[in-house]
């Protein structure tokens, strides 16, 4: 019986088209990584952002109470602003400041008008200890004891109140400063449907002298109002000549070195806009320096048929 001729088999020329299908595979995943890893998620961004400073804000423990209102400058103790202050003498009317937020020539000349408008304005209440005015080249602050302006209990502004808050708001009016406003109270407890405790009563003091301002001509942007409770004294307690002089309205007048410090919500603002300017402004030949890289054409060469019909 004859022996079947075994079939030659033909060599397979197209077997580099399995390997170079599983690098285009391996290529394609390695940019779509890429380019999902370098897509940053701006709403996400910002509140990470938020969120790590206000874990590292020094200023968190005892954090007042913030009213829910178009009001931007958060809270800043006046104390960690500066770590040393020089004591004020007749050739410098304000203390200097040597550490810290540095005020500008505009600042000092802002705050030494206001100071110098309020207390020529309420001269007579100042006379009689119910207001209290002291400044220095970061600030000017303005202490209104709370018998002048509301009832015990009470965050409703009296009518003396109005007309003493009016005349203040009329001078704030025509600078650009921010204003925080800060509402204390004695730690007398207080419990009713309206004011469950002195937190929820120091801020609505606060509110109800940020309302009149802004309805006196201060622009909203410019203000905030915070409630601090019993825990910021400046007396004891155990006296009621203590708690009288506990219960108060405190009016900031930040200056612009301190507002520009404080406000992060701006600062991120004004860092988001500029990157996405910058971005905007480069061209495609500062784009490739920068990363962006043309296609690259990783298909092989279409092969053509020789003119004799034949396949190559």
């Amino acid at each position: 019986m004859a022996r079947r001729k075994k079939q030659e088999e033909h060599e397979n020329h197209e077997r580099w088209l399995v390997s170079y299908a599983d690098f285009i595979t391996l290529l394609f995943a390695f940019f779509v990584v890429m380019y999902s890893i370098s897509a940053v998620n701006e709403g996400k961004y910002r509140v990470l952002s938020d969120s790590i400073s206000a874990a590292f804000d020094p200023t968190r423990d005892g954090l007042p109470i913030k009213l829910s209102s178009p009001l931007r400058p958060p809270v800043v103790e006046r104390s960690m602003l500066t770590n040393r202050v020089t004591p004020a003498s007749p050739e410098n009317q304000y203390p200097s400041v040597e550490t810290g937020p540095q005020p500008t020539r505009e600042d000092r000349i802002n705050l030494s008008r206001i100071s110098r408008a309020v207390e020529r304005s309420l001269a007579p209440l100042i006379d009689q200890d119910l207001i209290k005015v002291t400044n220095n080249d970061l600030w000017v602050e303005i202490e209104i004891k709370s018998s002048i302006l509301f009832k015990s209990g009470s965050a409703r502004l009296s009518r003396q109140a109005r007309q003493v808050l009016q005349k203040i708001a009329r001078i704030l009016a025509k600078f650009p400063n921010h204003i925080q406003v800060e509402g204390f109270t004695d730690n007398v407890p207080i419990r009713t449907a309206t004011y469950p405790s002195n937190w929820e009563l120091s801020a609505a003091r606060a509110a109800s002298v940020v309302h009149l301002f802004t309805q006196s001509g201060i622009p909203p942007k410019h203000l905030s109002a915070i409630g601090y409770a019993e825990f910021k004294p400046i007396a004891s307690n155990e006296t009621a000549e203590g708690r009288q002089k506990n219960r108060r309205i405190n009016i900031i007048v930040q200056s612009d070195a301190i507002a520009r410090r404080t406000n992060r919500t701006e600062q991120l603002e004004e860092s988001l806009a500029g990157k996405r300017k910058a971005a905007a402004a480069e061209t495609p030949e500062r784009q490739q320096g920068s990363g962006f890289a043309p296609p690259i054409h990783l298909l092989p060469p279409t092969r053509t048929a020789p003119p004799g019909g034949g396949q190559q």
